[in-house]
C-alpha cells in the first residue's frame, strides 16, 4: 500500500512543481538548484521524489519534469516516463541537444531559480 504524504512533504511537492512550471522552454535546471532555492539546501533527493509525483499530470497543469536534470545535466530520470527515450524527445523538442544522455552545453541552458527568480 502506498505511504500517504505529510501535509509538509505534499507543500515541499507543490513548491517544487510551481518552480519547475517557471523553467522556460529551452532550458534545464538541477533537483539541487530547486532544492537550494527553497531552503532545503541537502534536498535533491526529495525534489526527484517531488518529479516522481509529476508525472501523472497531463494538460494544463502538467509540470515539465523533463527539465530537471542531475548537477552534471545527464537524464537521470528519464526511467519515469513513459518510455525511455521520452525526456529526451522532450528535450529536444525545445532545441536541447542531448548525447549519451546529457544535456549538450549544460552551462548555457542551465537556469539557476536562485539566480532568476531572486
Amino acid at each position: 500500500m502506498a505511504k500517504e504524504l505529510s501535509d509538509a512533504h505534499r507543500n515541499f511537492f507543490q513548491d517544487v512543481h510551481d518552480v519547475v512550471r517557471l523553467v522556460p522552454v529551452g532550458r534545464v535546471t538541477t533537483y539541487g538548484a530547486i532544492a537550494h532555492y527553497l531552503g532545503a539546501r541537502n534536498g535533491a533527493r526529495m525534489v526527484g521524489w517531488a518529479m516522481m509525483a509529476a508525472h501523472p499530470q497531463v494538460g494544463p497543469q502538467a509540470i515539465p519534469a523533463y527539465r530537471v536534470v542531475n548537477r552534471l545535466g545527464q537524464l537521470t530520470g528519464r526511467q519515469h516516463f513513459a518510455t525511455p527515450t521520452a525526456m529526451q524527445e522532450f528535450l529536444e523538442a525545445e532545441g536541447i541537444q542531448i548525447v549519451d544522455d546529457t544535456v549538450q552545453d549544460f552551462k548555457t541552458r542551465f537556469w539557476d531559480p536562485g539566480t532568476e527568480l531572486g
